[in-house]
């Protein structure tokens, strides 16, 4: 029995693995493959029955991983960071919580018969879509990036809000549950230790954090075990408190000031996803698949109402005074998948209610999973085409993930930003960090291949990764990690000069990906540069103004970097390229000081050539204004001449018009008229 126990145990962790593979493969939600192997464990093949293996264990096996995924879900709920998004995200995570809390639940209690307090229930949890199903769908639908932003922050903080709605709900139906507790009074002393020992613990444990009580390796240890001990007093002192309680402590902590978490909340998420995945396998091997089937179309009309009133109308109301066009809203009311988190916290919910009887418990976990099953396959199929549909697609990826910012990818960036090019700046050194933010650069702070990065960093737009950071150890597993998610040609790092020592030995096909801005260019070279004075410098290649041009005026030490072309799209020069580049484009350029001054002698060579040019120019202009001046007085004495010729003929004609005129007269008869009565003889 216990080789069997072992053996179990071992098969959930490889399949959780290989599920979580094939969903980061496949660009799908890992609950997709989770829910098929548990299915098909449990119900399917009869291999895998918890409840027969782990016995009297697995309802505290399940408690103990619903805290944890409850805590560092509340890690991530900062009040601050709701308030620096879009009006949008503030108005789903609390006005549409409610709306779709308050449709759901009266659906749920008239279509199911289910009772008031258990639809209720059913309805908080289908509140939450969690980041876990939205990121990888973002990444197949691809939508624009404000989009894209909204719903993978509408995921993030919901996450701890609706699970922080379940369980007050869930405290409320246990106290009511009980016929020997008085109901206010249990529930008083519930939320008052839940709230109270949450905000005293955490803030304890923030405080032993800031003063570097613990030592750096303990740290993440000491968070997790603190929590869970938290979490079984809580429930000592007050029952089923434990799950409010450590909720509140991991909202305390993410709000307090000089605590940082990041450390802990990268911890929290690589333990998560090994709970979820086997938490997810666990339950699913549970589900009887008859269950779904009872719910009949009872159940099929509450995951319509789910799906086609809830969310539109949360996501319309909303809207209500922000920028949202109706087109995007009509997208946002049909992209919001339910996750894991809903489905552990349920199946949580319903072993603890049906071990007091309660009418209707046995239904939740069936109906969430109908619910999570239907939002998921659905959407994930049919949420590409509605986009394209509806034109709120993102366009061509032009943006660039930079890993490394140096004064370098600094300047870069600013300079790409002004030219419309998103940019994101990650970096594990926080002054880095710290002097792009004042830069208002975008920028990630960690490393960009975790979990944490995954769900939280926004790589909407984004079809380019260079990887020009210092650390030779993260830079491969930066590279090859975004190989996977991008592809082979659009990830380049720039060279590493020890790779040849064995110490740096490296794959030849990660060595051709060293290429970037030139087969010798390193981190420590254009650190160098830099700090010689080196700048950026944008120039416009035309017709006119050929690169090389170019090269005429900065000399060989000047090192194009990548350049846009009239449509915005960007290319990055590798060592591959031959560096001819087309006119209508805009490079982007580093000039070393060499470069930098022999710009600056050939400007003096060129203004002196063209100071002589203007010279030999103007005195060209002078001679040729001098001829043309000869040649118009000689033309106007020439015009004179000819018409003194003109007037002395037409006077030499006059003169012998007269003298014809006058020997005309000379030689004309004397008239007389033959009848003239002197000459008539009658």
């Amino acid at each position: 029995m216990l080789e069997h126990i072992t053996g179990m145990l071992a098969l959930i962790g490889v399949l959780s693995l290989l599920c979580q593979w094939i969903g980061w493969k496949l660009h799908l939600p890992a609950i997709l493959p989770l829910l098929l192997c548990g299915l098909l464990l449990g119900p399917g093949l009869g291999v895998l029955n918890p409840d027969e293996i782990f016995g009297d264990l697995l309802f505290p096996i399940i408690s103990l991983g619903v805290a944890v995924i409850l805590f560092e879900g509340a890690l991530t709920l900062n009040f601050k960071e709701i308030k620096e998004h879009s009006r949008m995200v503030s108005h789903l995570v609390t006005i549409g919580a409610f709306i779709t809390w308050a449709c759901i639940t009266p659906a749920a209690h008239y279509l199911l018969d289910l009772d008031w307090s258990i639809a209720m229930l059913f309805g908080a949890l289908v509140v939450v879509t969690g980041p876990t199903v939205i990121v990888p769908m973002l990444r197949t639908v691809q939508p624009k990036a404000n989009l894209a932003s909204i719903l993978r922050w509408e995921g993030i903080v919901i996450d701890p809000i609706g699970a922080l709605l379940a369980v007050l709900v869930f405290e409320y139906i246990a106290v009511t549950a009980d016929p020997t507790s008085h109901v206010l009074h249990s529930l008083g002393l519930t939320l008052l230790l839940g709230f109270g020992l949450g905000v005293i613990s955490g803030y304890l444990t923030g405080l032993s954090i800031r003063k570097n009580l613990f030592p750096h390796y303990l740290r993440n240890t000491a968070v997790l075990t603190i929590m869970l001990g938290i979490f079984v007093a809580s429930n000592l002192l007050q029952e089923e408190s434990g799950l409010l309680t450590v909720t509140v402590m991991g909202i305390w902590l993410a709000n307090m000031r000089g605590v940082d978490i990041a450390d802990i909340l990268e911890f929290k998420e690589t333990l998560t996803v090994l709970l979820i995945s086997a938490l997810f396998i666990l339950l699913a091997a549970r589900l009887d698949s008859s269950a779904m089937l009872d719910l009949g179309w009872g159940g099929l009309g509450v995951l319509l109402v789910v799906m086609f009133v809830a969310r539109p109308l949360s996501v319309w109301i909303s809207g209500l005074g922000t920028s949202q066009s109706a087109k995007e809203k009509w997208f946002l009311s049909w992209v919001a998948p339910r996750g894991i988190v809903a489905a552990a916290i349920s199946s949580l919910f319903a072993i603890k209610l049906e071990t007091v009887g309660l009418k209707g418990a046995e239904s939740i976990v069936p109906l969430v999973f109908l619910v999570i099953i239907g939002t998921v396959v659905i959407q994930s199929l049919t949420a590409g085409r509605w986009a394209k549909f509806l034109g709120v697609k993102e366009g061509s990826k032009e943006g660039l993930l930079m890993f490394g910012a140096s004064s370098f990818s600094r300047e870069l960036a600013i300079i790409l930003m002004s030219k419309n090019v998103k940019v994101i700046l990650t970096d594990n050194n926080w002054d880095s960090i710290r002097k792009a933010r004042m830069r208002n650069i975008p920028v990630y702070f960690g490393n960009p291949a975790s979990e944490h990065a995954t769900n939280f960093m926004d790589l909407s737009g984004i079809g380019r990764v260079l990887v020009m950071s210092p650390y030779r150890q993260l830079n491969p597993l930066v590279t090859f990690h975004f190989q996977d998610l991008l592809g082979d040609e659009k990830v380049f790092g720039l060279n590493n000069p020890d790779s040849a020592s064995a110490r740096h030995q490296l794959s030849e096909s990660y060595l051709k990906r060293l290429t970037l801005f030139g087969e010798n260019t390193s981190y420590a070279k254009l650190a160098n540069l830099m700090t010689k004075g080196a700048i950026l410098k944008v120039t416009n290649i035309t017709e006119n103004f050929t690169f090389e041009n170019f090269t005429k005026r900065y000399g060989e030490t000047a090192m194009p970097l990548l350049y846009i072309n009239k449509e915005g799209n960007v290319t990055v020069i590798t060592g591959a390229e031959t560096k001819t580049f087309p006119a209508g484009i805009e490079l982007i350029s580093l000039l070393p000081p060499e470069a930098q001054k022999h710009a600056e002698r050939q400007s003096a060579l060129d203004a002196e050539a063209e100071r002589v040019a203007k010279e030999q120019a103007s005195a060209a202009l002078a001679a040729k204004k001098q001829k043309e001046a000869l040649e118009a007085q000689q033309r106007e004495e020439e015009k004179k001449l000819q018409q003194q010729e003109e007037q002395a003929i037409l006077a030499e004609q006059e003169r012998e018009r007269e003298l014809a005129k006058e020997i005309a007269l000379e030689e004309e008869p004397e008239y007389t008229s033959e009848k003239s009565p002197v000459n008539n003889p009658k």
